[in-house]
């Protein structure tokens, strides 16, 4: 039986070695051969894309000019691998028929605060006024121009030097909130906020900004490479917004990381977006079966695709709700989805998950629903 085209990827996370390496300081080879089990396991589960991250915490996974080299692959930040891991994962990719979808982080430095257990060369330690710590971690600082400017610099580097299929970022824009926490950019704001009626407003436009002018770039460096986005599943909830989802959720992208990913959408900066949907159905605060029918009618009418994220590394985890106890949980999602002619595919969360299938959560999916291989939407492998 022919599928429809739709996308089936998972999230190849390499950040504190979540999927891969398995450890950092393995030999090339060893890291290699972990890279190419892990784009079988895709291919044994049908999958069609890999989204893979290649720049973790502001370091890179490819000889990079703007970067040094990223600390999960030999334990130390700047240290040579002695291959070239995107430019091998590009090509391992296509030769089993996956698309590769360059996965970067653009303002994360590293997940603790102290500058000096970076690479020397760091752009962030060359410039320490483009870093702000935060909630035990270290940001750069979306206000700045230079830092806009610098991070997109970087991240287009690596579309510049290889055959990549997508743009991909996460949900991390302006960090999410700290309990009693101040992310301080009063300086930012006070030299670059004059024209916004508040600094919730300037964040906003910083982190447009940066969406807006990354499309503008890709596009004029590489026209058929796409450009996606996977935030965190609410935009905001409608008892803050008419707009909004019908939903309850603790964070709303729009308010608290400065995200409007809904006017990203309708202004038609991304190709694709992959909204986490991270919850089971029936959810008090968040119910899958609530937000699917939003986001498919804020995608409406306007090209871009949708892709949902789905949250595998939840199944048979003994710390969530019963509904992931359930093997087929995964599968219902994909079955109440499959009404809404405007979901193109699902992504899953994340590599690691795939192998290990903790409860056969994914065997069921893939038996109930990937019968066949297929091709993505608007691909061209």
């Amino acid at each position: 039986d022919v599928a429809r085209r739709e996308l089936r990827g998972m999230w190849l996370a390499t950040v504190a070695n979540t999927d891969w390496p398995s450890r950092p300081g393995l030999s090339a080879a060893a890291q290699r051969d972990e890279l190419a089990a892990r784009l079988d396991e895709a291919v044994e589960r049908r999958l069609n894309a890999v989204f893979l991250q290649v720049r973790p915490t502001a370091d890179a996974l490819w000889p990079s000019p703007y970067e040094p080299w990223a600390a999960c692959l030999t334990g130390t930040q700047g240290k040579d691998p002695g291959w070239d891991p995107l430019g091998t994962a590009v090509r391992e990719a296509h030769d089993r028929g996956l698309e590769l979808h360059a996965w970067f982080n653009p303002y994360r430095v590293a997940n603790h605060t102290d500058p000096g257990r970076l690479a020397a060369s760091h752009p962030a330690r060359r410039n320490p006024g483009w870093v702000v710590p935060y909630g035990g971690r270290l940001y750069y600082n979306p206000g700045l121009p230079e830092v806009r400017a610098f991070v997109q610099d970087a991240m287009l580097d690596a579309v510049r030097r290889y055959d990549v299929d997508a743009v991909h970022w996460d949900d991390y824009f302006y960090p999410y909130p700290v309990a009693g926490q101040d992310f301080a950019d009063g300086a930012a704001y006070a030299a670059h906020g004059a024209d916004f009626p508040d600094r919730a407003a300037w964040r906003r436009d910083n982190t447009d900004r940066l969406v807006r002018e990354t499309a503008e770039r890709l596009a004029a460096l590489k026209p058929g490479v796409r450009f996606g986005i996977s935030p965190f599943g609410v935009w905001r909830n409608a008892a803050t917004d008419p707009a909004g989802s019908p939903t309850r959720a603790g964070v709303q992208t729009y308010d608290d990381l400065y995200a409007d990913t809904r006017g990203w959408i309708r202004n038609g900066w991304i190709d694709y977006v992959v909204p986490q949907l991270y919850w089971h159905i029936g959810n008090a605060a968040a119910d899958y079966a609530a937000l699917v029918p939003w986001w498919s009618e804020t995608v409406r009418g306007t090209g871009v695709d949708l892709f949902i994220g789905e949250a595998l590394y939840k199944c048979g985890d003994p710390a969530q709700p019963e509904a992931w106890q359930d093997p087929a949980e995964l599968s219902r999602h994909l079955d109440f989805a499959a009404r809404y002619d405007q979901v193109r595919g699902h992504v899953y969360f994340s590599a690691k998950s795939v192998a290990a299938d903790r409860i056969g959560a994914m065997d069921r999916l893939v038996a109930d629903h990937y019968r066949s291989r297929t091709r993505p939407p608007g691909g061209v492998r």
